[in-house]
């Protein structure tokens, strides 16, 4: 079963805006999924209460009378939402479960460092070599000086960058009703879909 991380330390990256989109996205496409929330906040939870019973499922982890999460039976497709502050011995017993790893940042100063130093720690557990990871830039409006210093660093990271999503209300909005992209009429967000495209394809090759 495919595990798909999305992680950053760095709070406000949009970590859950994409762990539900992802989400959406192997759920339209047939999978039985889940979004497993590792934050204390539970956003991609609550979120899940927010989505009409009419669309692809995706369901939450299973949690027993001992209070032990675990998949529930059947899926075949894990997300899985974290907090901002994932160092450490978190981070390890994250990075256990992962076989993919999502990095959303956004072009800020305080992003960039925090990152960089995230990818350094990454990339020096050796034993999670066999883990892909890659990074997408979240809210970049084109054209910006912010977003070249954005792509300028990306370009020192060593990892893949999949793709610069736009900032827009689009993911706000549809947000507020449990929806993704991919619940919605195409031509309402073609040009948001167009920018997933190398994230889909990269899902893809996930499993």
């Amino acid at each position: 079963m495919p595990v798909i991380v999305v992680a950053n330390p760095k709070g406000g990256v949009g970590k859950s805006t994409l762990s539900t989109q992802v989400a959406g996205y192997l759920a339209a496409r047939g999978h039985a999924v889940m979004l497993g929330d590792v934050d204390r906040q539970q956003s991609a939870r609550t979120w899940l209460g927010l989505r009409p019973d009419h669309l692809p499922r995706i369901q939450p982890w299973d949690i027993d009378r001992d209070e032990v999460v675990r998949p529930p039976k059947g899926v075949t497709h894990a997300v899985l939402d974290t907090p901002a502050g994932l160092h450490g011995k978190r981070l390890e017993a994250v990075m256990k479960l992962a076989d993919h790893v999502l990095i959303p940042l956004q072009p800020s100063l305080f992003d960039i460092y925090a990152t960089g130093n995230f990818v350094r720690e990454l990339q020096a557990r050796r034993k999670h070599d066999r883990v892909q990871m890659a990074a997408v830039a979240n809210r970049v409006r084109a054209g910006s000086l912010s977003a070249e210093q954005l792509r300028s660093f990306l370009s020192t990271l060593g990892l893949p960058v999949l793709t610069e999503l736009r900032d827009t209300q689009n993911y706000i909005q549809l947000a507020a009703h449990g929806l993704t992209l991919w619940d919605v009429a195409p031509h309402r967000v073609e040009k948001d879909l167009a920018q997933w495209a190398p994230v889909t394809a990269w899902l893809n090759q996930a499993g």
